[in-house]
């Protein structure tokens, strides 16, 4: 129940960020300077990204799992390869993460256990592919974010969160 009504928020959340700008469309090229989606991987959830320049972005991923949440902040460069909407990106920055017991990084007991409500901060890495389709508002990426978590029960713990994103790019 719980998995059905998070993926009915991120799927809603998608369409509002198709909704929202109405020249959506008239976007040609592969840049963009907002982008509203959805990320699939350790790190899950809804993502935003702003660029302040052609190479600076700020992007954040709002992450839900059983029993939990975080907010990741990440500050990326953004360069070109040379093909048309295509930038490898690298960069760096900071996450929170709030769980219940038996919640948080579920699948690594032999790691986590015997702990009960907790906060997680932690820094993380990210580089990745990002491709935005040319003649529509569409941006695929692939990114690997390592990270590292430092538990409220003590416990540290690492991580490298590959992904996989979609996002509406206005």
């Amino acid at each position: 129940m719980k998995r059905t009504i998070r993926n009915l928020f991120c799927l809603s959340a998608f369409i509002i960020g198709l909704t929202i700008s109405p020249n959506l469309f008239a976007q040609h090229s592969g840049e963009y300077h907002t982008a509203i989606g959805l990320r699939a991987g350790g790190t899950s959830g809804l993502t935003f990204k702003h660029f302040s320049n052609s190479h600076r972005a700020f992007e954040g991923i709002l992450s839900f799992w059983n029993r939990g949440f975080g907010l990741t902040g990440l500050i990326e460069h953004h360069s070109h390869t040379g093909a048309p909407g295509l930038k490898v990106y690298y960069g760096a920055g900071g996450h929170v993460a709030f769980y219940s017991r038996d919640g948080y990084y579920r699948d690594y007991d032999w790691y986590y256990h015997d702990y009960d409500n907790g906060v997680s901060l932690g820094i993380d890495g990210i580089v990745g592919l990002e491709y935005k389709i040319p003649p529509i508002p569409v941006a695929f990426s692939i990114d690997l974010k390592p990270m590292i978590d430092i538990h409220s029960s003590g416990l540290v713990g690492f991580g490298l969160d590959p992904g996989l994103g979609i996002k509406v790019a206005f």
